[in-house]
């Protein structure tokens, strides 16, 4: 099996970049905690894209990154309303209710996204000490199928929450790829749509390891912040291999490139699937860097065998196929050539165009 597949872009490899700035820190003795030249810069480049006011957390991990940012801003008798999808939700192993000690109000939507309708709907029991109290809506940008929420959509999230005194909280891990996916920028996307926090993924777009807590603005949860990240074991004692990352990650968009480079594979991916649509369907819009294909199920063992995937939904035989910063045409190329080959042999094979 070849080393590049399309199971997770967790699985790419770090950019060249990201290991020679890891390299260019490794010297010497510095302050621990934060307290060093990498963490300010890379904080200050956060800055730059979000204005004065942004505030930034580095982190290890996502889960880590989304339940402590929540647990800051929330308490226990509150609840956070998200997708049922939501990996806060599903693959994050009910961290959210054993730290934070909240509820989950989890909800079926369309396409990945939460909408203000489905907020509306869970605003119930304000105020009644029998019942757990709204506190915050949830979404990821981009969403668990793939799919991005637009600056209106967002907008309009950010004016139902305010209206209901939530906080908007965004699990970014692949944040990224949605502002490549849009042609916008950070400062759009967060501080103008009233986001109060985000996570902003680096693993899954070049980095070793680590994520950034974002609070766009001013929010009192920053002030409590500091305890739960340390409460939450998130707080890197030499975290200048964390930060010197994100400095070379935000260098020169970096992050950006790498992000829309994700995409376009996908794009070319599900390009190369077009005239196979009386077999080979798409579940849901490629709109940043996944591809959710229904697939024939005799296809799906042979193709696995081919590039490693998952299968999304068992069910209706829905596969997940992510392109990372790394996967190159000739990837796309070669598995899209296995798919016609394998899911309808009786066709020709398009021409790969490499």
């Amino acid at each position: 099996m070849s080393d590049v597949h399309f199971a997770s872009d967790n699985n790419a490899g770090v950019h060249p970049r990201i290991l020679e700035a890891v390299a260019a820190a490794n010297g010497g003795h510095v302050a621990s905690y934060g307290d060093d030249e990498w963490t300010q810069r890379a904080e200050a480049a956060f800055r730059a894209l979000l204005g004065d006011e942004a505030r930034v957390f580095f982190a290890f991990n996502g889960t880590g990154a989304n339940v402590i940012a929540l647990a800051a801003a929330l308490r226990p008798f509150q609840a956070v309303i998200c997708p049922e999808a939501a990996h806060l939700a599903v693959d994050e192993c009910a961290a959210f209710e054993r730290f934070a000690g909240g509820k989950l109000l989890t909800v079926a939507v369309a396409g990945g996204k939460l909408t203000p309708d489905d907020v509306e709907r869970h605003i119930r029991g304000v105020g009644d000490q029998h019942h757990v109290q709204p506190g915050a809506i949830s979404i990821s940008q981009s969403t668990e199928v793939g799919t991005v929420y637009t600056l209106d959509e967002l907008s309009a999230l950010g004016a139902v929450a305010r209206k209901h005194r939530l906080l908007f909280h965004v699990d970014g891990a692949r944040l990224s790829n949605a502002v490549a996916s849009l042609g916008t920028d950070l400062r759009a996307m967060l501080v103008e749509t009233g986001v109060d926090v985000c996570t902003f993924g680096g693993t899954k777009n070049g980095m070793m390891f680590g994520e950034a807590i974002v609070f766009p603005r001013h929010h009192p949860a920053v002030d409590a912040l500091v305890f739960t990240r340390k409460q939450g074991m998130q707080l890197a004692s030499k975290m200048r291999f964390v930060a010197a990352q994100f400095e070379a990650l935000l260098h020169d968009d970096l992050w950006l490139e790498n992000a829309a480079h994700a995409n376009a594979m996908a794009r070319m991916l599900a390009a190369r699937l077009r005239d196979l649509d009386d077999v080979v369907q798409l579940a849901y819009p490629v709109e940043a860097n996944a591809v959710f294909p229904v697939l024939p199920r005799h296809a799906i063992e042979p193709l696995q065998r081919v590039r490693r995937f998952y299968m999304w939904d068992t069910e209706r035989d829905i596969a997940r196929w992510m392109t990372a910063w790394d996967t190159t045409a000739q990837d796309v190329h070669t598995f899209a050539d296995a798919v016609w080959r394998i899911a309808a042999p009786q066709k020709s094979v398009a021409p790969s165009g490499v």
